[in-house]
């Protein structure tokens, strides 16, 4: 099946899966929390908008 309505909604890059997996599965949490498992998320929010990935 050819798929041609990616408007609303797209598959997830592999690579991105890869970096989301630790988030979605064991590092979940409140980054603007103010205890020490808040501050490591707030640090990986961070980087990953300064981050720059190409367009697909």
């Amino acid at each position: 099946m050819i798929y041609l309505d990616h408007n609303a909604t797209k598959p997830i890059a592999p690579e991105v899966l890869e970096a989301m997996v630790p988030y979605l599965t064991s590092e979940w949490g409140n980054p603007s929390s103010t205890y020490a498992f808040g501050s490591k998320l707030k640090k990986a929010v961070e980087t990953a908008r300064a981050q720059e990935l190409p367009c697909r």
